[in-house]
């Protein structure tokens, strides 16, 4: 396995924030706002899947079969689309969202890019929330049918839970209440504990941050 860690600019610390939510959570509509207001890169594992699709290759193709599937990819292919787009940006300071899902995808991006995540927000939504914004949303999405819908829920509960467990025991975990409106979710993601935090990482001028955060 080739080391990635060398592949960024040496001596710039790179920071990186997990995103991790139910699909229909909100995670994307979060992650928006944080770039807004802290400017980060907003890195979504499932964007990069259906891209990935999108292109018609051999890989995609096979992306796109699991995916009808409700099961999961592989964990080193969605690390190496995750990289492959961090070194794109230019960018130093990363909103992933919808990763690790896994105990696997988190090995797996240990393994190959090596940079610990500074904190993982948890956007904790119920599944009867959820599934309504799904059914009520229109992406064009092929995975978005009740079938499917209801396999993926199962599929993130029983996979995700261990990845939450994993960064709660190392005190890196913040959870916030992701049934409410958009803004007031928001709300909660920038309050005191953690608007600090965000400030640090975005390492805005003073002036700015201020202006950032009203």
């Amino acid at each position: 396995q080739k080391d990635w860690s060398g592949s960024f600019p040496s001596g710039k610390k790179i920071t990186v924030v997990f995103v991790i939510g139910g699909p229909g959570s909100g995670k994307g509509t979060q992650c928006a706002k944080i770039v807004s207001h802290f400017g980060f890169t907003h890195l979504s594992a499932g964007d990069l899947l259906r891209e990935e699709v999108k292109s018609d290759t051999e890989q995609g193709t096979m992306i796109k079969n699991l995916m009808h599937e409700g099961k999961l990819v592989p964990s080193e292919i969605i690390v190496r689309l995750l990289l492959k787009a961090m070194l794109a940006s230019g960018n130093d300071k990363f909103l992933i969202d919808g990763f690790p899902r896994n105990e696997e995808n988190r090995e797996a991006y240990e393994k190959i890019i090596k940079i610990e995540p500074e904190f993982v927000l948890l956007i904790d939504c119920s599944r009867e929330e959820m599934e309504r914004r799904i059914l009520h949303r229109n992406q064009g999405r092929d995975d978005d049918n009740m079938e499917t819908i209801r396999r993926r829920f199962e599929v993130f509960q029983q996979s995700t839970l261990p990845v939450i467990q994993h960064y709660e025991k190392m005190g890196k975990l913040r959870r916030v209440d992701g049934d409410r409106q958009p803004d007031m979710v928001f709300e909660d993601v920038k309050d005191r504990r953690l608007r600090l935090l965000w400030r640090l990482l975005a390492g805005k001028p003073r002036q700015q941050r201020e202006q950032s955060t009203n």
